[in-house]
């Protein structure tokens, strides 16, 4: 109970960091930001719409989509997440704090890259494109830091379509400034391979099917000193699932023993085949 009601607070308050790295920093001299959030300011600038309203609106098929096809858990932190960015987007107010535009993406980069970094960490995803990364990511073997760059690109040839490129090159700086800051507190990409040792191998099995959606090996084994039977459950899986494939095995072996490691390239299927 402590523990989700802590994931929520960091929620909130990873939600207020961004709404004020847009609000005060970037918006104030037309800069855009990564993923949808991006997007929503984009089209505020454009039509003069709710930036909290646009938010909401964008993500709404998204998460849609996501709640279809990722872990339900952290699909419920996305939108709670969500909801409250786009709150704090209408509410906070935007205020230019500087007159020089590079000094306020270099802090509005560092600022949104801390809000997002710890929501990942703690929490899930902010939604919007990270949603649409994960979801190829989980089917071939390409980074989801990668995947957001090409989607965010889109992002930087329509600032520098409707406004100028001078405006473009700041948004991109602040792309590139928030992601180097959110890689800092959380890589995302990293991909892991988890080994899960137990005596409910089953019932871990089958709870890992309906929950994570990734395939995995089971081998036979005993235990070296008591020389009972045990299972080994082999899974490759992102750092986004690590703490949901742990929460699930506890639950039902508390004794089960987990060793994660750092997988650095994996060939095949990634989103079904075994390991």
């Amino acid at each position: 109970m402590k523990s989700t009601v802590l994931k929520y607070m960091i929620t909130v308050i990873g939600s207020l960091i961004i709404a004020i790295s847009f609000n005060v920093f970037l918006l104030p001299h037309g800069v855009l930001s990564s993923g949808i959030s991006g997007l929503a300011l984009l089209f505020h600038i454009l039509f003069n719409i709710d930036t909290g309203l646009l938010n909401i609106l964008l993500n709404l098929p998204l998460l849609i989509l996501g709640y279809m096809k990722l872990q339900k858990s952290m699909m419920w932190n996305t939108i709670f997440c969500v909801i409250m960015v786009s709150v704090f987007l209408s509410i906070v107010p935007v205020i230019q704090v500087s007159d020089n535009p590079l000094l306020d993406v270099v802090f509005g980069g560092v600022i949104l890259g801390i809000g997002i970094g710890i929501i990942l960490k703690f929490s899930g995803t902010t939604g919007g494109m990270d949603i649409i990364a994960i979801l190829i990511s989980q089917r071939s073997n390409v980074p989801i830091g990668l995947i957001l760059t090409l989607l965010n690109g889109i992002i930087v040839l329509s600032s520098g379509y409707f406004f100028d490129w001078g405006i473009a090159l700041l948004t991109l700086l602040s792309i590139y400034i928030s992601g180097k800051t959110i890689d800092t507190i959380y890589t995302s990409h990293i991909k892991l391979t988890v080994n899960i040792v137990t005596t409910q191998g089953e019932a871990i099995k089958a709870a890992l099917i309906d929950n994570i959606y990734r395939g995995m090996t089971i081998m036979d084994a005993h235990g070296g000193y008591s020389n009972e039977p045990r299972q080994i459950i082999m899974m490759v899986l992102t750092r986004y699932e690590l703490k949901d494939v742990i929460q699930i095995c506890k639950a039902i072996d508390g004794d089960s023993f987990i060793h994660v490691y750092e997988t650095t390239e994996v060939h095949g299927n990634f989103a079904h085949n075994h390991p």
